[in-house]
């Protein structure tokens, strides 16, 4: 799974920390979305999905490969 996130679409709700904090984190002067984890292992796929699928700006992309 390769792990993307738009910064400009990202509006702060923090959803995405909530579901996956081993992937992602937020900016602390901005709450913007930070990707701790482009390529994150197999038994984190599923809080990952979560946290796209949640995300309200659908500023997380989900690919797979590498």
């Amino acid at each position: 799974m390769k792990v993307t996130v738009d910064e400009d679409k990202c509006c702060g709700a923090g959803s995405c920390v909530l579901a996956a904090p081993d992937v992602f984190d937020q900016r602390d002067e901005d709450g913007v979305v930070v990707l701790l984890d482009a390529e994150p292992a197999e038994h984190l796929h599923a809080a990952v999905r979560e946290a796209a699928g949640v995300c309200p700006a659908s500023a997380i992309a989900l690919g797979e490969g590498a």
